[in-house]
């Protein structure tokens, strides 16, 4: 019998990467549950131990190359293999272009993109020692704005623009150990992040509080904005078989914002 397969998907305590563990663990994933945030990581490893669901959790930070070893490393420990690894953390900027510090961009960057990379390093050394005649997933959480560069998002969307190009490289690198590398590209959702997003900009916009977020989702085809479980349904698909043919591509996921 098949040995069940794990998932790891980091930035998962709470929103889409949450909503994304919680598909996967219905398609029948052990998961792997890592965030910087270590009470709510708890409070959410705890929903799954409660739904009889296999669960385990590590605390780290993306941005630190040894702990994405160390977060590889904790699924093999529990679980003995990583089929699926989930590079979903990541944090926004929004500022103008010309008020943008080093520091500002280096926290971005560093989580962003640096947390891809090192994401990426780790689940492939795992992977490759793995049985190779399986098909492995690397799936990266890119954006819209990884398609389209939007005003006071200038850094973010710079780094989102990395990981598509991190994702397509890393697919023509690793295809030959049988890892497909692929992204995922949301739109505008009810999320933390975006609640932070509408803040920001209502200050530099001069917008009452929601009125940014109305902005940017006025014109989205579908008429909505997007839940967890509409980024989750991709995602089950890029990590299932019926995705083994595909690689170094970044789909976009937005109900009808950004056409590429």
């Amino acid at each position: 019998m098949p040995q069940q397969k794990t998932a790891v998907i980091t930035g998962s305590a709470d929103g889409l990467g949450k909503g994304i563990a919680e598909r996967l663990a219905r398609d029948g994933f052990n998961i792997v549950l890592s965030d910087i945030d270590g009470n709510k990581l708890a409070q959410t490893e705890q929903a799954f131990k409660n739904r009889n669901q296999p669960v385990a959790s590590f605390k780290g930070d993306v941005s630190k190359r040894a702990d994405q070893f160390a977060l590889v490393q904790h699924a093999v420990d529990t679980f003995g293999r990583v089929d699926v690894f989930i590079n979903n953390a990541g944090i926004e900027e929004v500022l103008p272009l010309l008020d943008v510090t080093e520091a500002d961009f280096d926290r971005v960057f560093n989580i962003n993109v640096k947390g891809v990379l090192y994401g990426m390093q780790a689940a492939a050394e795992q992977m490759k020692k793995q049985d190779s005649s399986r098909v492995y997933k690397i799936i990266n959480a890119c954006s819209i704005a990884g398609h389209e560069s939007f005003d006071l998002l200038g850094v973010y969307c710079a780094s989102k623009f990395s990981v598509r190009a991190l994702t397509i490289a890393a697919a023509k690198e690793l295809a030959k150990h049988n890892i497909t590398v692929n992204g995922y590209c949301p739109g505008v959702a009810g999320t933390k992040m975006w609640d932070r997003i509408d803040a920001e900009m209502g200050k530099h916009l001069g917008l009452k509080p929601g009125e940014a977020f109305e902005k940017f989702s006025a014109g989205i085809l579908m008429g909505r904005t997007q839940l967890p479980e509409d980024v989750a349904s991709l995602v089950h698909y890029l990590a299932s078989e019926d995705s083994d043919y595909m690689t170094g591509q970044s789909l976009i996921i937005d109900g009808g914002m950004v056409f590429r």
